[in-house]
């Protein structure tokens, strides 16, 4: 089972960047990646997903906002986030797409962002 760790997050203001890093214990070089978001009170959503070739998939709410990327050499998944607003306040967590898909992922502590004044 690999192990993911997702590490980034932080508090910031309106408008601010973040960029949030995800390191797999084994190279998934071979899946679909992604990032998956959950704020208080919500279900868990997908932010953004990435294949093998590095095509990048992104939710309306952050289109324009996010850049997904991937090194698999380093086994690195990475979520870059400008104009932050307070609705993308969530734990932040990273994940094999298709095990998502399945119901079969196992989750990390994930990474908070908060985004406030």
């Amino acid at each position: 089972q690999v192990q993911l760790v997702e590490s980034g997050g932080d508090l910031v203001q309106p408008g601010g960047s973040l960029r949030l890093s995800c390191s797999a214990s084994k190279n998934l070089f071979e899946y679909t990646l992604g990032w998956y978001r959950q704020a208080p009170g919500k279900q868990r959503e997908e932010v953004a997903t990435i294949t093998v070739a590095g095509r990048a998939n992104y939710e309306d709410f952050v289109k324009g906002r996010a850049t997904i990327s991937r090194d698999n050499e380093k086994n690195m998944l990475y979520l870059e986030m400008t104009n932050l607003k307070p609705e993308d306040t969530a734990v932040y967590y990273c994940n094999v797409d298709s095990l998502v898909r399945l119901g079969q992922a196992f989750w990390g502590q994930g990474t908070q962002v908060t985004v406030s004044s």
